[in-house]
């Protein structure tokens, strides 16, 4: 028997929390609602759900802290709700552990995306390594990660070594934010400090020879603030 994907929407605000819910209803997954971080907490891990929809301003405790306690336990998908202006906390949610976030206002389109990417990175997770180490390919762009090739309509792009990490970690991630922090630590190590020009020079040499126009770009999407996204792999 066919079991819908289950979603635990944990958000205060009425309204917000009936519109995912109608959304996700919809597209035949199974809801599931708390209104507290208390209530989500305990739904996490009595109805252990396939992906959280998480709001950071709860009422009776901060959704960072829920986001902690679950990744100290649990790698399920969290998608981080956020306001606008709460650019620190989607950096500080992204490093704790959360796979995404949605800023306020957001359209159905676009939420639903954002879930079916969480979910197929879960999957690919749980599948095991292999599954994650086939090529990246999106429109024209082809990542060999066995053979630490990238190419471009089939013509091979020369990036320098640590070019070609930057490239691999978000393609290995593509269709996720992955932080500034995150990608300094993994490059440069834990001693780099938080300075990310270096970053930024090696991200505009990789846009001038993967990208058409470096100014538009259509691969990697800069996050302001935050960090940068890949555009999703099409497999």
């Amino acid at each position: 028997m066919y079991q819908k994907i289950s979603v635990l929407v944990i958000e205060d605000e009425k309204s917000i929390c009936d519109f995912i819910s109608r959304t996700l209803e919809l597209n035949n997954y199974k809801v599931i609602t708390a209104y507290t971080g208390k209530e989500g907490l305990t739904a996490i891990t009595s109805l252990m759900p396939d992906l959280i929809l998480l709001d950071l301003g709860l009422p009776d405790m901060d959704g960072l802290e829920i986001i902690r306690q679950t990744r100290e336990w649990s790698s399920l998908p969290i998608i981080v709700i956020s306001a606008r202006i709460q650019e620190k906390e989607k950096v500080e949610a992204l490093d704790l552990g959360a796979d995404d976030y949605i800023t306020k206002p957001f359209g159905t389109s676009e939420l639903l995306a954002r879930l079916r990417t969480a979910i197929r990175h879960s999957n690919k997770t749980n599948a095991g390594d292999h599954v994650a180490q086939r090529p990246y390919k999106s429109k024209d762009l082809t990542v060999d990660f066995d053979k630490r090739l990238i190419t471009i309509r089939g013509e091979e792009v020369h990036l320098t070594r640590v070019e070609y990490k930057i490239v691999s970690i978000l393609a290995k991630n593509s269709g996720k934010v992955i932080t500034y922090d995150s990608l300094i630590n993994q490059i440069w190590g834990p001693y780099a400090g938080d300075n990310n020009r270096i970053l930024r020079v090696n991200m505009a040499n990789i846009r001038r020879k993967i990208e058409a126009n470096p100014g538009e770009p259509e691969y990697i999407f800069t996050e302001l603030g935050v960090g940068y996204r890949m555009l999703e792999d099409e497999g």
